[in-house]
């Protein structure tokens, strides 16, 4: 009978712990891709999320090889999804940042490169 309750407990910590793990917004996709090389440069980053997000609290940075942003403009935030337009970029590296508040007051934050070929 102790080795069933012990189970039980094991199992309601590992549900759980599933249930929290899953309350983040975390990057779905992204458009440029996350890591891959276009061709041609886009005129707006594009940011997909696993939650709606809080739009108040939630930011993306572009910068090129340099450091130098190459956003323009605030974001626009709708739901799960975040579009930053970019200035005209030419050739080269550009590393995206982003920090966002999901709606259920989790934040996450990560970063990632896409590549413009020449």
């Amino acid at each position: 009978m102790r080795n069933i309750s012990i189970i039980a407990k094991a199992a309601a910590f590992l549900l759980l712990g599933t249930v929290v793990a899953t309350a983040h917004a975390y990057l779905d996709h992204a458009e440029p891709r996350v890591g891959n090389t276009v061709r041609v440069a886009p005129r707006e980053l594009t940011l997909w999320f696993t939650q709606n997000l809080e739009p108040a609290f939630s930011t993306v940075t572009v910068t090129d090889a340099s450091g130098q942003r190459v956003d323009s403009g605030k974001p626009s935030i709708s739901g799960s999804v975040i579009r930053v337009p970019l200035r005209t970029i030419g050739a080269g590296t550009y590393r995206v940042r982003w920090r966002v508040l999901s709606v259920d007051t989790h934040t996450t934050e990560g970063s990632f490169t896409f590549t413009i070929g020449g």
